[in-house]
């Protein structure tokens, strides 16, 4: 069973991401390190105690259609309440409203808690928060005033509603109308697929943010408005009203992730309401909605790559409990009576270590970007835009590379299991299961890629990217300063892997500034890679410089030697896939045909 490794998140926040040194600094105010410790230690005790004890019966009895409602596995909703009865929905939240406004870097430490529990429990949260910021930083007052309350305390939830059966990534072809009121308020026309907690049980309102496209508006991205369309309408006393034209049509059968109900919304049915069309209002300006929900996306790109770290988290924890008592074979040099536990076979402790290392990585640059976003939010003018583009820059790489990780982790735990890890009832494969759409939605990977290249690496004409490899240089020259004889030769391997990195950041930036960007975009997907895997051998090797004492040093600075001499190696290679690469993709590419 999970438990929440309490203390490697708080060490990582504090020492890996620079949570200690803006806690001295008094950038969160009078937040201090016992309360850190003690809001960690409770989502912890939450998660390993209550969520993760229902993962198993979440999945396996799944959400479920019925009568055109949606009902959720038995004991999640009262599971919700007692998640918002510890007042976790509003940790971020501004205290206008009802929220705590604590750092981002505590919300995400919880939220991987959470998700390594029931990843499928975790995602309903997930996007009220994001429904929160986004409502809070584009809504009108009057809208803020209904929704945001009852959306903070958790009594209500929100959604996010962007793809269409002919739009997914590309939103400038979304068909669902808007049609402008003369009292203000917006009619809603349309469909929308794949919506996450469109429909459930949990709360008695659902409040959803709706991309869709007013009759003059512009053609493609230019032209769309983002409007909160609610379940049930909300009379002025703040009580509910009539229910409104939306409902959900059909529920999706997924991979994994079964107790979250996967949604096709349809507005403007006429199902409910004596005119056709659902009842929204505008947030933002018109024809401007996009930008108002990138909002919302940014902060569930960084949420995506956590749920990445949780499944390798949980993966990882469930291989070596097995591996420790599954019994096979000899290992060599094993002296003990019969066959030896598998994890002494050096195959198996290299895939765990594999595990531990990309679990780690992880979640050390994730932390690392919300670290970002508190910073940039605390700070002002230069200082505040640096982190902004920082902020900007980890973004793609936390949500790619975790979950890639999450995936490649899972899938390395089912093979620790053997054939246990094939079948259900051992949970491996449940891992890899949930984690398969964390790459896929809220932006695929290789969109990932292509924003990272195109958009972040160019901010600031480069600068940015060249002074954050500069203080990844400081690190290596540190571990190479510090003398200690457990890192090896991590060092130089971190050094040849900065030098990839930048040799590769260079000649991205030359194909871009020539206008070659079939070139640039070529290596995109493993130039984020490379970017991932040197910022893993960076933390490890900031975790074991920071950590003292005695014993746990000397299992940090392990860790970090075992990535740096078997993971980093990659980057060369990868390197030479982004430099070298182009060509032979564009000469091949007729043989798709």
């Amino acid at each position: 069973m999970y438990k929440a490794p309490v203390q490697e998140i708080a060490f990582t926040l504090k020492h890996v991401a620079g949570m200690a040194e803006a806690l001295d600094a008094g950038t969160f105010g009078e937040l201090g390190e016992d309360l850190v410790d003690a809001i960690l230690g409770e989502a912890g005790r939450f998660a390993s105690e209550e969520v993760a004890p229902l993962g198993d019966e979440g999945d396996q009895q799944g959400s479920r259609l019925v009568d055109g409602a949606v009902k959720t596995p038995e004991g999640w909703r009262e599971l919700y309440r007692n998640w918002i009865a510890g007042g976790w929905n509003g940790l971020t939240a501004p205290e206008a409203f009802g929220g705590q406004n604590l750092p981002h870097m505590l919300h995400v430490a919880a939220m991987e808690m959470w998700n390594s529990g029931s990843m499928a429990f975790a995602l309903a949260p997930t996007l009220t928060m994001g429904a929160i910021e986004a409502l809070e930083k584009h809504g009108t007052d009057a809208l803020k005033a209904t929704f945001l309350p009852k959306m903070v305390s958790g009594e209500w939830m929100g959604t996010m509603n962007l793809t269409e059966p002919h739009a997914g990534s590309d939103l400038g072809v979304l068909k669902t109308r808007a049609e402008r009121r003369d009292d203000g308020t917006y009619r809603i026309l349309g469909q929308k697929i794949f919506i996450t907690w469109g429909e459930h049980d949990f709360t008695d309102n659902i409040v959803h943010l709706v991309l869709a496209r007013l009759p003059d508006a512009p053609a493609g991205t230019k032209g769309i408005s983002l409007f909160l369309v609610p379940k049930f309408l909300v009379n002025e006393d703040g009580s509910l009203g009539e229910r409104n034209d939306v409902f959900c049509h059909s529920l999706e059968h997924k991979l994994g992730i079964h107790g979250s109900p996967t949604c096709t919304m349809i507005y403007g049915d006429g199902k409910f309401g004596r005119e056709k069309g659902a009842i929204g209002y505008l947030v933002g300006e018109e024809n401007r909605g996009l930008a108002c929900m990138f909002t919302m996306m940014n902060n569930a790109r960084l949420a995506v790559g956590m749920q990445g770290v949780a499944i390798a988290e949980a993966a990882t924890q469930k291989a070596i409990a097995y591996a420790k008592e599954r019994t096979q074979g000899r290992a060599p040099g094993w002296s003990g009576d019969g066959m030896s536990p598998i994890i002494e076979h050096p195959d198996i402790a290299r895939t765990l270590l594999t595990m531990k290392a990309l679990t780690q990585g992880s979640r050390a640059i994730a932390y690392a970007c919300a670290h970002a976003v508190d910073m940039a939010r605390a700070a002002q003018g230069e200082d505040a835009r640096q982190w902004q583009e920082r902020s900007s820059l980890l973004t793609p790489i936390a949500k790619a590379f975790a979950t890639d990780a999450g995936v490649d982790v899972a899938s390395m735990g089912i093979q620790v299991h053997g054939g246990m890890g094939f079948i259900e009832e051992t949970g491996a494969a449940r891992y890899l299961r949930d984690a398969r759409i964390a790459p896929i939605y809220e932006g695929t990977n290789g969109i990932q890629a292509i924003d990272l290249v195109t958009r972040k690496l160019p901010l600031s004409d480069g600068a940015q990217v060249r002074g954050f490899i500069a203080e990844l240089r400081e690190v290596a020259a540190a571990v190479a300063a510090s003398n200690r004889e457990g890192f090896g030769e991590t060092a130089a391997r971190l050094d040849a892997a900065i030098a990839d990195l930048e040799g590769a950041t260079d000649w991205l930036l030359s194909r871009l500034r020539d206008g070659k960007l079939a070139e640039a975009l070529s290596g995109a997907t493993n130039y984020q890679r490379l970017f991932g895997l040197v910022l893993t051998g960076v933390y490890l090797a900031k975790g074991g410089l920071a950590e003292a004492g005695d014993g746990g040093q000397d299992r940090r600075v392990a860790l970090c030697r075992f990535a740096a001499e078997n993971l980093l190696s990659e980057t060369s290679a990868l390197k030479d896939r982004v430099v070298n690469g182009a060509e032979s993709l564009a000469a091949a590419r007729s043989i798709l045909d």
